[in-house]
């Protein structure tokens, strides 16, 4: 007499041939799905389809051209794997910060413009405050007029968003405007700076308290780019700078203060000419992992310790300047890695 257990292995191997042949009827190769990943392989190139004089190709195009081959192209001298650049290289730790140059304040934060534009639509809706009309395209969003306490003239504001120097940062711009005169246009400038700084400082507030739970605009975000207005690029003849997307008024004083967060002693200035004068310290000693230590065991082997330089700044249009580092007068030349390097702990630091 059988027992269960061989019973059931018998049972257990007659389905599973069933099921197999099962298989094989529904996907084989004769089967009502056939496997044709492997088809590519046997394919054949034929050649283009031509169309009927008259009509037109436009659909029969390569959906994926493979471009042509240059194989002629040689390298002069060696080729010097170039090192990644640093996201942030001085990226500080707070969310808001505002900004001040002369009369004009702003916020810096440390979110992509389509995070910063979510956060100013909720504090004005949190504050009960109208919105008359929003611009997403342009990082614009403008309040209805507001009757403020002690005011005896009703005030707007309209709030500006834009791509900050570094990736994934932004600035936000306030700007108040009176119930008087004029109210077709905005001003260039607030007419009361006391409002406008007060309004500037309750949204960056709100939006330092909120940051871990801040949503994404998709709009917002295509329209503004997260790339940042600061890159490194090479320059005819050889050589790099850095290529900055602020007029040449904030664009000095931002290099000026980079220049102190890098490392740099500046020993002298000369704004006429867009010229600092400055001696190289090294990155700081507690600074892990900076861009000189690939190069150097120590930092005492670092050449460009204690040597003299000038970074220039120069206007390269209305909101655009260019900045570059070469020795002194008289002083041997930069090598272009040594430049870059230079460069790159500069560029961490510029916002």
């Amino acid at each position: 007499m059988m027992n269960f257990t061989k019973l059931a292995l018998r049972a257990a191997l007659a389905v599973g041939l069933t099921a197999s042949a099962g298989c094989s009827y529904l996907f084989g190769d004769e089967g009502m799905f056939p496997d044709t990943s492997q088809d590519y392989k046997q394919a054949r190139e034929m050649e283009p389809i031509r169309v009927p004089e008259g009509a037109l190709g436009t659909n029969l195009q390569e959906i994926y051209p493979i471009p042509p081959i240059q194989d002629d192209l040689l390298l002069e001298g060696e080729f010097e794997v170039p090192r990644p650049t640093p996201l942030v290289a001085g990226a500080g730790e707070d969310v808001v910060r505002i900004q001040s140059l002369g009369d004009e304040s702003w916020a810096l934060v440390a979110m992509a413009p389509g995070q910063l534009w979510p956060q100013v639509r909720s504090f004005l809706t949190s504050a009960g405050i109208q919105v008359g009309r929003v611009d997403a395209q342009a990082g614009i969003i403008e309040t209805s007029w507001l009757d403020l306490e002690g005011q005896t003239m009703s005030s707007r504001f309209r709030f500006r968003i834009e791509q900050g120097v570094q990736r994934g940062s932004s600035e936000l711009h306030v700007l108040q405007m009176r119930q008087a005169g004029d109210v077709s246009t905005w001003p260039a400038e607030s007419t009361d700076v006391g409002q406008e700084q007060e309004m500037l400082k309750a949204v960056a507030q709100f939006v330092a308290n909120s940051a871990d739970s801040a949503p994404v605009s998709m709009l917002a975000d295509r329209a503004m780019s997260a790339e940042g207005k600061l890159a490194m690029e090479d320059v005819p003849g050889g050589g790099s700078v850095l290529r900055l997307g602020l007029p040449f008024t904030r664009g000095w004083a931002s290099v000026g203060k980079a220049l102190e967060e890098s490392r740099f002693e500046v020993t002298d200035r000369d704004r006429s000419e867009g010229i600092y004068y400055v001696r190289f310290l090294g990155e700081a000693a507690n600074e892990e992992g900076g861009w000189f230590s690939w190069m150097f065991s120590s930092e005492d082997e670092n050449p460009l310790v204690g040597r003299n330089l000038l970074v220039s700044v120069a206007a390269a249009g209305d909101r655009e300047v260019t900045v570059g580092v070469a020795p002194v007068a008289g002083d041997s030349p930069l090598e272009r890695r040594d430049q870059q390097a230079l460069l790159t702990v500069l560029k961490g630091n510029i916002n």
